[in-house]
């Protein structure tokens, strides 16, 4: 039987349990926005290795496994229900660890972020508080099935890429890369709704307003592709304006494929939704890339 989240305070967690909290498996969004927001600059690699290298610690192993301590911190009631084996309600991150882990990863994801350069500490203060704001109340952002994703979306993708390419500029990013980074960031709140199918139940019975539970599975399907697909046309849209015709058919390639399998998608998108995220979502992750290299070109 799972030990309660009331295991004795005085205990130490266990080291594979907080990695486990700290979730690795999740690092890699905005890890790999924020070498898009490298590339969008144009970086030269052998000038920029150091920071970019930084900037991907900062992004995954620090700002996100923040992020994740923290959600799993206020979920731990809800886990204790649902996942019991989870660190925490496990007793495996026993007491208030869970909470002193957040507190502290968030801080040194601050202090890591503050030896960058200012704009590289202002674009992690933002995704502190977004990680904050998600998780903890009174806010709770996650309740909210607009809220909540558009949190995760913006620091995920957004921020991260607004980084990536102030690391590399040592200033902010000129208006083309942050609007793609944003159009990215509205793309992958689509992203975040089909990651809350597979909680439907749980999320009704707790208050969580996800957009499959107001808007019921069908509507809340048809609705993140919409949010996956129309962000992309505008992106390649723009590329094909500033001047770069090549890479904006190649955005076209990629989102008419994404189109296709979000057909079978909505035939069933309970059963699908895992499957998308395995293939839809590597196009629009591919497509992040593809911008970014045209960006590089066309910036100077």
């Amino acid at each position: 039987m799972a030990r309660s989240a009331a295991a004795p305070s005085s205990s130490l967690p266990q080291p594979r349990a907080v990695l486990e909290l700290l979730k690795p498996i999740t690092w890699f969004p905005p890890m790999w926005a924020f070498a898009c927001g490298v590339v969008s600059a144009g970086a030269v690699w052998e000038l920029h290795w150091g920071m970019a290298l930084a900037g991907v610690i900062l992004a995954g192993p620090l700002l996100c496994a923040a992020s994740q301590a923290v959600n799993d911190w206020y979920d731990r009631h809800v886990d204790a229900i649902n996942e019991p084996d989870r660190p925490i309600p496990s007793g495996r991150v026993p007491g208030r660890w869970g909470l002193y882990i957040a507190i502290a990863w968030s801080a040194l994801a601050l202090a890591w972020a503050a030896a960058m350069g200012v704009w590289i500490f202002l674009a992690a203060s933002l995704g502190v508080l977004l990680s904050w704001l998600y998780s903890a109340p009174p806010a709770r952002l996650k309740r909210s099935g607009w809220l909540g994703p558009a949190a995760v979306a913006l620091s995920y993708e957004g921020v991260a890429w607004y980084a990536g390419a102030a690391a590399v500029l040592a200033a902010a990013p000129r208006w083309e890369i942050i609007a793609i980074a944003l159009l990215y960031s509205i793309g992958a709140h689509g992203i975040m709704t089909l990651n809350d199918f597979k909680a439907i139940e749980g999320d009704r019975a707790t208050g969580v307003r996800s957009l499959p539970v107001t808007l019921g599975v069908d509507r809340a399907a048809q609705l993140a592709c919409v949010m996956m697909i129309a962000p992309q046309i505008v992106a390649g849209a723009l590329l094909a304006a500033w001047g770069a015709p090549f890479h904006a058919a190649l955005i076209g390639a990629l989102v008419a494929a994404q189109a296709l399998l979000c057909l079978r998608l909505v035939r069933d998108p309970r059963r699908f939704a895992p499957w998308y995220n395995g293939s839809g979502v590597l196009l629009s992750v591919l497509g992040m890339m593809v911008c970014a290299a045209a960006l590089a070109g066309l910036g100077g």
